[in-house]
């Protein structure tokens, strides 16, 4: 026995094999599975806490051998014939597995994976990296994979292995820092993290899988493996039709939601909604009111649900708060056949520092900086992604062309892009550090938002791109080929403060103030803009967009209807957060619910009536939409009448037939006999009201108005109107 096993033992290191049974040995191939060896082949296998281990053919019938005991740390042996495939039989104290031999497997990863991934150009990682259920040799399992290269060693643990980094130790492709290992009669389902020692020795926390595309619900932190089975899409026409349409034609009024405090359940707890529950509410009631898109604030997996999303770990993974990714798939092939496109919010910027997370994965500042100067954000206590790696910057493309090209969803919004754009921001002169040239832009972010926005627009048709950025960035929704960022949309956060401040003025002062509201048509087509009134707007103490309007109740709401009739009116895709439709009295919190009981009252079921009217004229008249890109869509006819805190656009569809003229009175005293050039002689009728008893209003307006010959305005015709208190009149020309 002692000769047998010295045999056993032959060309092994001693401190190869006590590394190997304390779990530090990096390169385990080397000890374990098969190895040839003077005509016959020697097979090691370690199973810490194992009995016995048991050689069994390939079909698991017959016993080859029983393999012995060469370290009493659980490290077994036989010398048998060469073989090719085999299976072993696990002897535990209270039960027996059979399986293959994960370190009997060769290569996994091909070459051009490996160069891709190195290049940051493998835009699949999600089908590559992290946990792969498939076939290897014929055999079902995983394959495991993750980038770590300055770990000593890397293992994967989960059930399957009762969490033992010793078990499972994996294999070092060097050429692209990437660890590998196949492990047999693994499924989907499983539960998985990676357990790293750094090139130090330190043992660190258990890791996420960070291009998991399954988690665990928080607040548990575990990988798990998702099904590579393909969803059953039914989306196909929608998805040909939008990669045939332009980009920003036609009407985009986009509903923003936050899926945890849409609406909950208070007699099971106060749950949230799941998918399936969602595509069932939220999306026929999103149809009814005439939104063309969902927005979702980030749903990729996160660790803490007050981040409402923005703080994610989990780039590749739906969150397990809301069901499965197969569940989150329907949900979004829902929206499609409802003719609903899906926004995500996506956040590329920064990352948590939840040890389990990305936080120097491997020991090393691995998707970081390590200096905090260029890795730390102080603002939100997140760590910085470091761009100028190419495996990081292949990292978020890939994560973006999951979203996109797996779950079909319509666009991404990317989140903080003022954050990635300076490297100076929100930080003192000498807590940052200069570019290359001495200067302040972030040239290896600016790189990597023209390199992610090529990439979509190439390999997606279908998928357009907005940012959140909120400074005076020159060209983000310019091409890159003609030196832009190459966004399809910006929101314009300075029209959204402006107009905000405007009418958060009693109706009195506003005569002060008129530029607030005609500023954003100086700049108006610098950018190709969505205008937001967005979560963002709601929380941290600024209340209820309800609750900014000045006055008595009706008041509020007559300032608010009047508010949506002139963002519906003026040049701009709309975003408005849920809630808002309503006039939710309170400000948003992600812990409750929009409180839907306010429909019970008349004036906010007149409030939501109102939106959905809006809607659905400005995606019935032309002339509403063509403007919004086009310069040439747009007139102003009243924009310096601040006396009377009065506004009226001229909207112009493509053949300038079909005119839309719209008037805002913001104030509460009715305007009689108040004439407005326009262009055209003939009938003009009045196609929404704000001010209209439907919606809660006084019902003072016009029905229809007639040109007559009188000059006003730079125009040969006229009409005389009457123009409702605090209210928004559209009119239509009807020749």
């Amino acid at each position: 026995m002692n000769m047998e096993r010295s045999e056993l033992m032959a060309g092994l290191d001693r401190h190869a094999i006590e590394a190997l049974v304390a779990g530090r040995h990096g390169d385990p191939f080397s000890i374990l599975g098969p190895h040839p060896m003077q005509g016959a082949c020697v097979i090691r296998a370690f199973y810490p806490g194992a009995e016995g281990v048991e050689l069994l053919d390939a079909s698991g019938m017959a016993v080859i051998a029983r393999m012995h005991r060469i370290h009493d740390a659980g490290l077994f042996a036989v010398s048998v014939a060469p073989t090719e495939q085999y299976r072993l039989r696990i002897l535990w104290p209270d039960a027996e597995q059979v399986t293959e031999d994960p370190y009997s497997f060769g290569l996994l990863l091909g070459e051009l994976d490996l160069h891709l991934i190195a290049q940051g150009t493998h835009y699949h990682l999600g089908r590559t990296l992290g946990a792969v259920a498939m076939e290897q040799d014929g055999i079902s399992g995983v394959r495991f994979s993750v980038w770590a290269p300055n770990a000593r060693r890397v293992s994967i643990v989960g059930d399957f292995n009762s969490w033992d980094g010793r078990r499972n130790p994996m294999r070092l492709r060097r050429e692209a820092g990437i660890w590998e290992l196949f492990v047999p009669r693994v499924g989907p389902g499983d539960r998985y993290k990676f357990e790293i020692i750094d090139q130090q020795g330190n043992l660190l926390a258990q890791k996420a899988d960070p291009v998991a595309r399954a988690s665990e619900a928080a607040p548990a932190t575990a990988s798990i493996v998702a099904s590579s089975q393909p969803f059953r899409w039914t989306d196909g026409e929608w998805m040909r039709e939008a990669a045939e349409r332009r980009v920003g034609e036609g009407a985009m009024s986009v509903y923003e939601v936050h899926l945890g405090s849409w609406l909950r359940i208070a007699e099971e707890g106060n749950r949230s909604l799941d998918w399936v529950e969602l595509s069932q509410r939220l999306v026929p009631y999103a149809a009814d009111l005439g939104f063309t898109h969902i927005e979702l604030l980030p749903i990729m997996e996160h660790p803490f649900g007050g981040s409402w999303g923005y703080q994610p770990l989990g780039l590749f993974a739906p969150t397990g708060r809301y069901g499965t990714p197969e569940d989150f798939a329907y949900f979004v092939d829902r929206c499609h056949a409802c003719g609903i496109g899906v926004i995500l919010d996506w956040v590329p910027a920064h990352f948590p520092t939840d040890p389990w997370g990305l936080a120097r994965f491997d020991g090393s500042a691995l998707y970081e900086h390590e200096d905090p100067r260029e890795g730390f954000h102080k603002d939100w206590n997140t760590l910085i992604y470091n761009l100028g790696r190419n495996e990081v910057k292949g990292f978020l493309l890939a994560s973006a062309m999951e979203w996109l090209e797996h779950f079909h969803i319509d666009a991404l919004r990317v989140d903080a892009v003022a954050s990635m754009l300076y490297r100076d921001y929100s930080r003192n002169a000498d807590e940052w550090i200069p570019n290359q040239y001495g200067g302040r832009e972030n040239l290896e972010s600016v790189e990597f938002l023209k390199h992610l926005n090529s990439i979509i627009h190439q390999r997606c048709p279908h998928a357009f791109t907005v940012a959140e950025e909120s400074t005076a960035w020159p060209g983000v929704t310019k091409p890159v080929e003609e030196g832009g960022l190459g966004f399809d949309f910006k929101w314009n956060m300075g029209w959204m403060h402006d107009s905000l401040q405007y009418m958060e003025k009693e109706p009195v002062y506003r005569q002060y103030h008129h530029g607030m509201m005609t500023f954003g048509m100086v700049y108006a087509y610098s950018e190709r803009f969505m205008l937001p009134l967005s979560h963002d707007e709601v929380v941290h103490g600024k209340g209820s967009l309800i609750g900014k309007m000045p006055g008595d109740p009706w008041q509020k709401m007559a300032n608010l209807r009047a508010y949506f009739g002139f963002m519906w009116a003026h040049p701009g895709k709309k975003l408005l957060f849920m809630g808002g439709e309503i006039g939710q009295t309170s400000e948003w919190n992600h812990d409750g619910s929009v409180v839907w009981d306010l429909l019970d009252r008349p004036d906010h079921a007149g409030l939501q009536r109102l939106v959905g009217d809006l809607n659905r004229i400005y995606k019935a008249e032309p002339a509403l939409q063509f403007g919004d890109l086009h310069p040439e869509g747009f007139q102003w006819i009243v924009g310096d009448d601040a006396a009377n805190s009065v506004f009226a656009m001229l909207r112009k569809p493509h053949d300038g037939k079909s005119l839309v003229l719209a008037i805002s009175n913001m104030t509460p005293i009715p305007r009689h006999g108040y004439r407005i050039g326009v262009p055209q002689a003939g009938s003009w009728k009045e196609i929404l009201n704000t001010d209209a008893g439907v919606y809660g209003g006084s019902n003072l307006g016009n029905m229809e108005a007639h040109s007559e010959p009188v000059p006003a305005h730079g125009n040969p015709q006229s009409l005389l109107l009457t123009l409702p208190p605090l209210a928004t009149i559209y009119l239509k020309w009807n020749g």
